[in-house]
């Protein structure tokens, strides 16, 4: 196949030789110990790169491939095959880190790629112990036996079959009864299999609780925040950014809210209600699924040289897959194949308000590691973390309102008032998940029904807006997190998505004002990559840490004036 023309469609998996890469990494090992000088070691760093990144591309096709069809026999057979041999190659890879941070030239290779590659290989050193590889197959095995869970769900809505994701996808259906049948379809999926998801959880908080013993602490949480990549802060920061939220953006919402409510003319907006935003329906899309598909695709061609040149090489690879379809796992993500420094989106897109919002973000999320791959020199650096790599995705979801109109035609201005109150009232959520999985971690004997009233109270905290139909029984018991697959699929992660919203809407302020500079800064932070630290990366972006004391207010300042300013303009109206 041509290098420069290759497809993904065409891509074949094959396991990788546990073996030979075994020898091939003793060998690399020896030789870093034999090395002469600094430019030794770095020779031998940057080819065992390579073999690192063939050997993640061929783990990282197999996962796509079985997410793509949860049904499919043989994408579960070699599913089953990495959940099993994938810490042995996170071993492996171990072992030649400690060679390199035991080298007598690692001052040199510090001067060459940053202090940053050092503490990557810290976190590693503390997150690994083979007492833990069972541990870790197991929590795999867990983790995707949810997702086939999930991928279960078939509902039948208004003549049409549902998965869960375009199940919730109803909640935004102008049709109060389709949008009531459809969350009663919602819960009652996860209610009938309530007993599962419940044994699930436990088995996996048990699991990552003694994967947390086994490293020599209390519980998961300091794992959980070293996987994260958590280096500059901890956990009383993010105490003080879910007060400041608390204080600053749940009132906010409450008044959103209580305008959504006498604009949809209800006594109440319930749990059902809350994506629906006008009486007569949100922005209504110009054109089917696959013409909002190409809009998206001409916008990104349109936006900047950068862009066009993401795009251009995206399509001719055939790296995005949006179609909804039977066995489809129930997520939305971005990958990269390593060696081909080649983007991977995975969509469920409907060509809905909120599956422009959502796959635009995806694209920000994808053309940031598309920019570092060609920027930095070790796949280490290619992907920086979550905390930073949201910030991407939230700003570009902003950046593509001024394209609005072509989605939406008239409805441009309900478009963008829906994307700035989506964004906002989303920072609530996010932080209740963050607070609902310490306390899971932090208190692992609580039984499932105690969990599950934790949340509970949580909603009541973060989102006291919040009201379902007195006779469901399982969300008023506090049933709603059971949807959530991050909480399951990758412990922590969560917090990211508010962190950066806020950080974000630092970005769309300068965007709008200083259009060119913001764009520029917005490119610089993607190019960085992973190889600064967090609190590093946002000062060369010119970005406040959200969890700084008054940082929340600062922050969504422009955007809250703008969401008032319609508030206003409709009181008067």
């Amino acid at each position: 196949m041509n290098s420069s023309h290759w497809k993904f469609s065409e891509l074949k998996f094959s396991k990788p030789d546990l073996r030979v890469f075994q020898d091939i990494n003793k060998d690399a090992i020896e030789r870093i110990k034999n090395a002469e000088d600094g430019d030794d070691v770095m020779e031998v760093i940057f080819e065992h790169n390579e073999l690192m990144r063939k050997a993640k591309d061929l783990l990282e096709f197999a996962r796509i491939r079985q997410s793509q069809d949860t049904t499919n026999e043989e994408y579960e057979r070699e599913r089953v095959w990495i959940n099993d041999n994938m810490p042995f190659f996170e071993k492996a890879s171990n072992e030649f880190n400690e060679a390199v941070y035991n080298s007598p030239f690692k001052d040199y290779v510090e001067k060459r790629l940053g202090p940053v590659f050092f503490t990557k290989m810290e976190v590693e050193k503390k997150t690994f112990c083979e007492a833990n590889i069972e541990l870790k197959q197991r929590e795999a095995d867990l983790s995707d036996e949810y997702q086939k869970l999930i991928a279960t769900c078939q509902v039948e809505i208004d003549g049409e079959k549902r998965n869960f994701l375009k199940l919730q996808g109803l909640f935004s259906n102008p049709d109060r009864n389709i949008r009531h049948e459809a969350f009663k379809a919602f819960s009652g999926f996860l209610k009938d299999n309530e007993k599962r998801l419940e044994e699930i959880w436990d088995e996996l908080i048990k699991v990552r609780t003694q994967i947390g013993k086994n490293l020599g602490y209390d519980n998961y949480l300091p794992v959980g925040y070293l996987n994260r990549n958590r280096i500059d802060y901890g956990p009383e920061e993010v105490a003080s950014f879910r007060n400041q939220v608390a204080e600053v953006i749940v009132p906010l919402c409450n008044k959103l809210y209580e305008a959504q409510t006498k604009r949809l003319g209800l006594d109440h907006v319930m749990a059902y209600d809350e994506k629906i935003i006008f009486a007569d329906g949100n922005a209504k899309p110009a054109g089917d699924a696959d013409y909002m598909m190409n809009q998206i695709i001409e916008m990104f061609h349109e936006m900047s040289p950068e862009t066009d040149e993401f795009i251009e090489f995206m399509t001719s690879h055939e790296l995005m897959d949006c179609e909804n379809r039977p066995g489809k796992a129930a997520r939305e993500y971005s990958t990269i194949l390593l060696s081909r420094k080649a983007p991977f989106l995975f969509s469920f897109f409907d060509g809905s308000a909120l599956s422009v919002k959502t796959l635009t973000g995806e694209m920000g999320h994808a053309f940031s590691t598309y920019r570092s791959s060609r920027k930095q020199p070790i796949s280490t650096y290619f992907v920086s973390s979550a905390d930073i790599m949201e910030i991407h995705v939230m700003a570009m979801t902003q950046f593509s309102n001024r394209y609005s109109h072509r989605f939406f035609g008239e409805d441009a201005a309900k478009y963008e008032y829906y994307n700035l109150h989506d964004l906002i009232t989303f920072v609530p959520f996010g932080v209740a998940v963050d607070e609902f999985q310490h306390i899971c971690y932090e208190n692992p004997d609580l039984t499932p029904r105690e969990r599950s009233l934790e949340w509970r109270k949580l909603e009541q905290k973060y989102m006291p807006w919040r009201k379902y139909d007195d006779d469901d029984e399982f969300m008023n018991n506090g049933g709603y997190w059971y949807h959530k697959q991050h909480i399951f699929l990758f412990p922590l992660y969560y917090l990211e998505y508010s962190l950066a919203t806020v950080n974000s809407m630092d970005m769309i302020r300068k965007y709008v004002k200083h259009p060119e500079t913001a764009w520029k800064e917005y490119l610089e932070l993607m190019d960085l990559g992973g190889s600064k630290s967090y609190l590093e990366i946002l000062e060369k972006a010119n970005i406040t840490p959200a969890y700084e004391d008054g940082a929340v207010a600062k922050s969504i300042s422009y955007v809250k004036s703008i969401l008032e300013g319609y508030l206003e303009k409709e009181s008067n109206e």
